[in-house]
């Protein structure tokens, strides 16, 4: 997927050394993402062993976030909890500390929820973060979701952040 800003591509184990760079630089992406200690080189290794299977039985796909042309691992989206029936997904999202700030987080959000809408037909695409997560929440609120609630997750609060079809449409 190629936009103006950031691209996607699947996530690679090309990208490892780059992931394990952001989790040195900023050391409180790993809490962030909800995991109990930065990952390693080989689950992140594995999670890549893991991905096409993941992706062909519709569970979950892993983009890398690119920025235009360029090839280099800025972050990544996860789409995960995939719900065929109801028509919907949750995006996870991270950037390494020195791609922030620069709108690449919007841009690969709208991206993401374009083509989660025009190649798979999903309605609704939801983001969960916490509430002191400003950067996350700015990013979101950019790229068009809109704060529909709270919601308990692993006794934190998380504020739920949608789009739907339409309005990414609009």
């Amino acid at each position: 997927m190629v936009g103006e800003r950031v691209s996607l591509r699947l996530a690679a184990e090309r990208d490892i050394p780059e992931v394990l760079i952001a989790h040195q630089d900023d050391p409180e992406l790993y809490a962030r993402l909800g995991l109990q200690r930065p990952p390693s080189g080989a689950e992140l290794g594995r999670q890549m062993e893991l991905a096409e299977r993941e992706r062909e039985t519709g569970v979950r796909v892993r983009f890398t976030v690119v920025e235009s042309g360029s090839d280099e691992c800025r972050g990544r989206i996860s789409v995960h909890s995939i719900d065929w029936e109801t028509g919907r997904a949750e995006l996870g999202m991270w950037l390494a500390p020195q791609a922030r700030g620069r709108g690449l987080a919007p841009a690969a959000l709208r991206l993401a929820a374009g083509w989660l809408f025009d190649e798979c037909g999903l309605e609704r695409v939801e983001l969960l973060t916490e509430p002191d997560n400003e950067p996350m929440l700015r990013a979101a609120r950019a790229a068009g979701f809109v704060e529909r609630g709270m919601k308990r997750r692993s006794e934190v609060d998380m504020i739920v952040m949608s789009l739907h079809r339409d309005e990414l449409e609009s």
